[in-house]
């Protein structure tokens, strides 16, 4: 190679130099990727002054880096997208537990109220206490109403001689409240007796009094009556105790003709007493005292010995053989006897055409066919007699020779 140069003019042949430089330069190759196997990189870091071991771990060490960047991204994304499944199953998961209890304590609330409570073993102290407590649906007390319907004031009942009949009645409505009670209702309204919502609205059981039921209220006391033939102003007013011209004001009449299908409204008219328990669920008392349990209610069920489903004429009240049997109602005894069904049993014929039976005594009642007995007189005791599955009354009602639910007559 023939290397021209003009520093001095002249021209200068380094072909013997440029033959020795690349002999070195080749053996310096040849040791270089001996002992580090970057050639190129070794030569270029020697003639820079950079040791090509040095090069090399910067190069293995930025590779390592960036490497590691990209592994660390890869990590981050895996775990946040994970962790977010995770935390979202976890969501999922309590809202399902939530829901299923939720579920569950509406169910529970539910059949808590769907269907009748079991108090199968109450003392007597603790029934009387339930009693009371069930009577307020119906009085605002013991002491403010008395057995007729009367609203007492200070304990004394309000004489109708202190009220006018002179203007004509007049009548509004009134929804039902929660809270409220037949006996305050009308104490509210200004009226004396309980028997004039009663009668008024057809209640044919204040138990039943619901919130939001439409009343309708008189502005004074007294029954409606629909007049049948052969009806007059002086036979109503003979039989309710009422003038005939308190009936000719309160209905603003301008004459004493009756017509049939009229109605009118009766001053002062009360309920009579059978009426008034039976629309109170007072008519008849329970048969039985103390810790009993209704083990059967009235209506359809399985056949206690086969299975076999049947109709039950009468509830089954579960107590200690030997306990006392009251009779449920005053009345006079029809039957005494004994079947293979009932065992030893005891009818009773009462008023209104009510009847009541009570089976499964213990012996033969100590009363007899003919004899009349009082609301609360002992007729016999409790027994297993008949068809029976354990110590047990059976008790019946008829109501004109027809099975009636015993526990809608029966005293709360």
């Amino acid at each position: 190679m023939e290397i021209i140069t003009y520093m001095d003019n002249r021209k200068v042949n380094f072909s013997a130099q440029t033959k020795i430089a690349r002999k070195l330069e080749g053996s310096r190759k040849r040791q270089n990727h001996k002992r580090f196997g970057f050639p190129s990189k070794a030569i270029n870091a020697y003639r820079y002054g950079a040791s090509p071991f040095s090069l090399a771990l910067q190069e293995s060490s930025a590779a390592f880096v960036e490497k590691s960047h990209d592994v660390s991204k890869a990590i981050l994304w895996y775990l946040t997208h994970r962790l977010f499944r995770i935390l979202l199953l976890v969501l999922m998961a309590a809202m399902g537990v939530g829901l299923t209890l939720g579920l569950r304590n509406l169910s529970g609330y539910l059949a808590s109220i769907a269907r009748p409570v079991d108090l199968p073993f109450l003392p007597a102290q603790e029934l009387e206490i339930l009693d009371s407590a069930m009577s307020r649906f119906a009085f605002m007390s013991e002491n403010e109403v008395d057995a007729n319907g009367n609203i007492l004031i200070d304990g004394k009942e309000i004489s109708l001689a202190e009220i006018s009949f002179s203007q004509p009645v007049t009548f509004q409505n009134y929804t039902v409240k929660s809270g409220d009670t037949i006996s305050g209702i009308t104490y509210k309204f200004g009226l004396t007796n309980i028997s004039t919502l009663i009668a008024v609205n057809d209640i044919g059981n204040v138990r039943q009094l619901r919130s939001g039921q439409k009343l309708k209220i008189p502005s004074m006391d007294g029954l409606l009556y629909t007049v049948t033939a052969n009806d007059t102003l002086e036979g109503l007013s003979t039989r309710y105790k009422v003038t005939v011209e308190d009936i000719l004001d309160v209905n603003d009449l301008d004459s004493a003709t009756l017509n049939k299908g009229q109605q009118l409204f009766i001053p002062g008219a009360k309920m009579d007493a059978t009426s008034l328990q039976k629309a109170m669920g007072e008519l008849f008392i329970w048969p039985l005292s103390g810790g009993y349990r209704i083990s059967s209610r009235f209506g359809p069920r399985l056949d206690p010995f086969t299975g076999v489903p049947s109709s039950h004429t009468g509830i089954d009240l579960a107590i200690t053989q030997g306990t006392p049997i009251k009779a449920a109602m005053s009345g006079k005894i029809a039957v005494v006897g004994y079947t293979n069904v009932y065992g030893n049993y005891v009818i009773i014929d009462h008023e209104n055409g009510y009847q009541t039976l009570y089976a499964h005594m213990q012996k033969p009642a100590p009363v007899k066919k003919g004899q009349r007995v009082a609301q609360g007189t002992k007729i016999g005791l409790v027994g297993n007699t008949g068809y029976s599955t354990g110590p047990h009354l059976h008790f019946t009602v008829y109501k004109n020779g027809k099975l009636i639910d015993p526990e809608t007559v029966l005293k709360r």
